[in-house]
């Protein structure tokens, strides 16, 4: 799906979430409303860096960057909408969403240790062939995230301490990430 079926499919689930598995749940659909109104603040205040504009803008042969989510993944409601901003503006970059727990399942070919962690970026070629894969955050953050999973803290402190990470972070080290992955 295109950025905007995204963000219709997710309006969609936040106005009949009953018609929605798993959003009927009270727990993911809190999730959603919070990645709603995340995503939309990135969509609004969000400018990629100078570097990365240039390097988006010099890409002159097709590529298709897939990424793959779902509107209840707290990651996802910040990398996303950055990644969508920095390359709204290239014809020759197609973004397409495809979401994780539907068919065609692109996920099961791009785990994270064994789990289906997201989002997961995918960069290909005009031929189709991956050039970058990317995800599911941030290098630095993975860390601290698995060391908290390590120390078994709660759920609660790490979805806590994850979210002042991006917060603080501003997208800075996604963009790095990619910058050297792309250069």
């Amino acid at each position: 799906m295109t950025f905007q079926e995204y963000v219709d499919y997710f309006d969609q689930i936040l106005a009949s979430p009953e018609d929605y598995d798993p959003y009927g749940n009270e727990e993911y659909l809190n999730y959603t409303k919070l990645n709603w109104s995340r995503m939309n603040r990135w969509l609004k205040r969000f400018e990629p860096q100078d570097a990365m504009k240039s390097l988006i803008a010099s890409i002159t042969e097709p590529q298709h960057w897939i990424v793959i989510t779902e509107p209840w993944c707290g990651d996802a409601a910040h990398s996303v909408p950055q990644l969508y901003q920095m390359v709204r503006n290239n014809p020759n970059i197609d973004f397409e969403i495809q979401l994780r727990d539907s068919e065609p399942f692109l996920i099961e070919d791009y785990l994270t240790d064994g789990s289906k962690s997201i989002p997961k970026l995918i960069i290909r070629n005009d031929v189709g062939h991956d050039k970058v894969i990317w995800g599911p955050r941030p290098e630095p953050l993975q860390r601290i995230y698995m060391q908290m999973k390590d120390e078994e803290r709660p759920f609660e402190e790490i979805k806590e301490a994850l979210q002042k990470w991006y917060n603080e972070d501003k997208g800075e080290i996604l963009q790095r990430e990619l910058l050297a992955q792309l250069s």
